[in-house]
């Protein structure tokens, strides 16, 4: 028994949830998110409680599985229309920068060219003083990949500890080969 998948979703003030038969769709304040839920489950909603009801049809493995995935990507949904979703990145190296061009990313990060990142719709990037990246928006999943893509460019290094890491991220250093001297 799925006890995530059993949780009712509390429908916040200033939210709207909408069931047409296997579409579901969340409005809130920073804008309408929707899914296609699976036919192994159905959503409901309890407009006297405030909250959502996902269950399922049967007890196969597939559909104990889609219950709590289910219930986990409303919960995000909701969550995003109100208070949204942030990711922050920090550049680490010298001389290296990102720039924000329009809607693309453009990367300076010890290639010999400019990497360049396109941000997707209902994505916002905000770069501060070239080296701090701020990514948000109200789709959970858009902005993990978004900065995921960012971060994809030049991940971090256990070396000199250069490349593009989270900020709540912390990097293991190693100690490099030390100079042997005889031989």
């Amino acid at each position: 028994m799925s006890r995530i998948g059993n949780k009712p979703i509390p429908v916040l003030s200033g939210v709207t949830v909408t069931v047409n038969g296997s579409d579901v769709s969340v409005q809130g304040k920073n804008g309408t998110l929707s899914i296609t839920t699976r036919p192994e489950v159905s959503v409901a909603v309890d407009k006297d409680a405030n909250q959502v009801v996902v269950s399922r049809i049967n007890d196969t493995s597939i559909a104990k599985a889609m219950h709590g995935l289910t219930r986990a990507l409303i919960n995000n949904m909701v969550i995003g229309v109100t208070e949204g979703y942030k990711k922050e990145l920090e550049v680490v190296g010298s001389g290296w920068n990102a720039q924000l061009k329009g809607r693309i990313v453009e990367l300076k990060v010890g290639f010999a060219d400019i990497r360049k990142v396109e941000v997707p719709m209902g994505v916002d990037v905000k770069i501060d003083g070239g080296t701090k990246l701020t990514i948000t928006g109200p789709d959970k999943q858009l902005v993990g990949q978004c900065a995921a893509a960012i971060r994809s460019h030049r991940k971090p290094e256990p070396y000199n500890g250069k490349g593009i890491k989270y900020s709540d991220e912390h990097i293991i250093r190693k100690q490099g080969k030390a100079f042997a001297g005889g031989g």
